[in-house]
């Protein structure tokens, strides 16, 4: 039998053999990841766990709250505000950020995070998600606001997400490629499965939500277009479309197998620049899938040099497999030229 690594062998041989993350960093991690430990589980109740459904509530979207949307951002926050690693931290779920309270020490990093991402699939059981980012207080306060969290996202020193399938998963990078670890369920512990995850430059699927065509800008029509002509167009090549609705869930399979996922700007909120956000979900997954050897863009920049101004600053999205995410961006640099 084949010996087995754990997350925190992983993450021990990262800061002790190769140098690349200081011991702080290393015990957040492992924080994050117990709390998605629990996550998982209330998942995997589901209904016998009083879960489903929704909560009857708003968060600062303007979405309704799911129960689990509460249940995973209350986990997150009760694991990581006593540790001692952090400073403060910020979730899609809640308006401000949470500073550690005074009670607590404080640490020298921030944690944004999706605590669960995909949350229109929780109650019909396909897969969905936590997804996190990891920065460094750049201020020698010991202060916090909002303002420290505003960095580009290749600032970020480590990102990562868990996808509750029929398998839960940890993908995590800390700036030295894309591992992934699987929850073995009969120790509780998070087991390496994969390191130096590669996505294919190439691809032949491609993600997007069909229905808001209308919408779409001509680059967007443009390139699809040319992926659903097929074999017979100018693209020469047949495509497949899947679309899960949740964007762990999207970017996994392309982290698997290839692809490119879009969720571009659209003609429906026009003065909204995209639908994601910048800094709980594009920001962590650029990074993933650029250490993985993708590429992600907002259809004419690269989403990891955005200077964000906002905590929950919304931004267009397009990732996956190198090629592909270049030609789709080319498409939008030509029209603008026009």
């Amino acid at each position: 039998m084949s010996r087995q690594t754990s997350l925190t062998q992983y993450l021990v041989e990262q800061q002790r053999e190769h140098g690349h993350i200081p011991q702080e960093l290393r015990l957040l991690i492992e924080v994050v990841a117990r709390a998605c430990k629990r996550i998982a589980i209330a998942v995997n109740k589901g209904a016998l766990g009083d879960v489903l459904g929704t909560a009857g509530s708003e968060n600062v979207q303007g979405e309704v709250q799911k129960k689990l949307d509460i249940i995973a951002n209350e986990v997150l926050i009760e694991a990581n505000e006593w540790g001692g690693h952090l400073a403060a931290m910020a979730s899609e779920e809640m308006d401000g950020i949470y500073v550690v309270p005074n009670r607590y020490p404080q640490g020298e990093y921030l944690l944004l995070f999706d605590p669960l991402d995909g949350s229109s699939n929780i109650d019909v059981n396909v897969s969905i998600g936590t997804i996190f980012s990891v920065l460094r207080k750049v201020g020698h306060s010991r202060g916090v606001s909002e303002d420290d969290f505003l960095q580009p996202g290749k600032q970020q020193a480590a990102a990562g997400y868990c996808v509750y399938g029929p398998q839960s998963m940890l993908v995590l990078t800390v700036g030295d490629g894309v591992a992934v670890f699987t929850l073995d369920r009969e120790t509780g512990s998070w087991v390496l499965t994969q390191d130096q995850v590669k996505i294919p430059e190439d691809t032949k699927e491609f993600a997007i939500n069909m229905s808001n065509m209308r919408h779409w800008a001509p680059p967007v029509k443009r390139y699809i277009d040319e992926c659903l002509a097929g074999s017979t167009g100018p693209r020469g090549k047949d495509f497949n479309m899947r679309w899960v609705a949740s964007m762990v869930a999207d970017v996994h399979r392309i982290l698997t197998r290839g692809g490119v996922f879009m969720y571009p700007w659209d003609q429906r909120e026009p003065e909204k620049p995209g639908k994601l956000r910048l800094m709980y979900e594009a920001n962590p997954m650029a990074f993933i899938v650029e250490q993985a050897g993708g590429a992600a863009t907002n259809g004419t920049e690269r989403i990891m040099a955005l200077n964000p101004t906002k905590l929950h600053e919304r931004v267009a999205v397009v990732l996956g497999s190198k090629n592909e995410v270049e030609r789709f961006t080319a498409y939008h640099l030509e029209a603008a030229q026009k």
